[in-house]
């Protein structure tokens, strides 16, 4: 066992997310408590991995916020663990931002089978992802965001080189250094969480870190983009009765308007619930409100602000 050990400490040879968490060792043989209390452990790290690369992040949502306000779109790229949580990401915005479903894309290599089942074989071909780019008709007014854990990902990489060479914003996230891959994006996160639990299992504490790091980068842009208002989801989409209690609670707190007068908000404005706290904090009928809002590019803090002014 002595011999081993000392083989397992000499993981240079490794990249960072395939090396052996020397901390599991044996984990098999730990009881429940034991398990758990490892995990529980390791997960802090995906916080830290996350704080260290905060000057990537917000230069990345800046850079995202101005391509997106001159009609360019995101879209997330990666294989296996990587491409599912840029597709979950991406199919989160439309209901809890109201965004047009094109805005923010999720890119699987293999596609929608993918999702459900292993299509890991797939990572090693590089045309498939411009194929795929192509077929969204990705073009330099586009971001994209390459998600590959280890940094090498054939697909992930021929897809980012693709986007660099039509000059569209290309962005990166992987978790491992600079010594392990080097990477040519315009923004490059490296989120670096240290070797899992169970070796190689990128789903881990990489998929968690890449995961708080895709809701810090969507949630913010979103922010910018005039969705939010105060702490509030102001352009979510009532579909379903939690979501028209949640308007209506948007209203009373924000609007100060009870029940009955938020449904009739809610019915007249096709059930916007910006474009109803616009008219019950400015006192506008719904024609004014409107073309105010347009002008304000949505924002209805812009808006109020010129009903004010004026």
């Amino acid at each position: 066992m002595k011999n081993l050990n000392n083989k397992l400490n000499n993981n240079n040879y490794r990249i960072l997310t395939e090396q052996i968490n020397l901390s599991s060792l044996d984990l098999d043989t730990k009881s429940t408590y034991e398990i758990v209390n490892i995990f529980s452990a390791a997960d802090k790290e995906p916080q830290k991995a996350v704080e260290k690369a905060i000057p990537e992040i917000v230069k990345a949502i800046d850079e995202i916020t101005l391509r997106l306000k001159s009609n360019g779109r995101l879209f997330y790229i990666g294989t296996g663990t990587s491409g599912r949580l840029g597709v979950l990401d991406a199919s989160e915005c439309p209901p809890t931002f109201c965004t047009d479903p094109d805005l923010i894309q999720g890119l699987i290599a293999g596609g929608e089978p993918s999702l459900t089942r292993s299509s890991e074989s797939l990572e090693d071909l590089s045309l498939p992802a411009i194929f795929d780019l192509k077929d969204k008709k990705f073009s330099n007014k586009d971001v994209l965001i390459g998600i590959t854990a280890s940094g090498r990902t054939p697909y992930v990489l021929a897809a980012l080189n693709y986007s660099k060479s039509i000059n569209a914003l290309s962005i990166s996230i992987s978790s491992v250094p600079f010594r392990d891959s080097t990477i040519s994006t315009d923004i490059d996160i490296r989120l670096i969480t240290g070797p899992e639990i169970l070796a190689g299992s990128t789903r881990l504490k990489a998929g968690t870190a890449t995961k708080m790091a895709l809701n810090i980068i969507s949630t913010s842009v979103m922010i910018q983009l005039g969705k939010v208002y105060g702490n509030r989801m102001i352009d979510l989409s009532v579909t379903n009765d939690k979501l028209l209690e949640r308007a209506l609670g948007i209203l009373l707190d924000i609007g100060s308007v009870d029940k009955e007068e938020g449904l009739e908000l809610l019915n007249k404005t096709n059930g916007s619930v910006k474009l109803s706290l616009l008219i019950a904090l400015s006192g506008l009928d719904i024609i004014n409100a409107k073309k105010i809002l347009d002008d304000s590019q949505g924002n209805l803090r812009t808006a109020l602000s010129k009903v004010c002014c004026d």
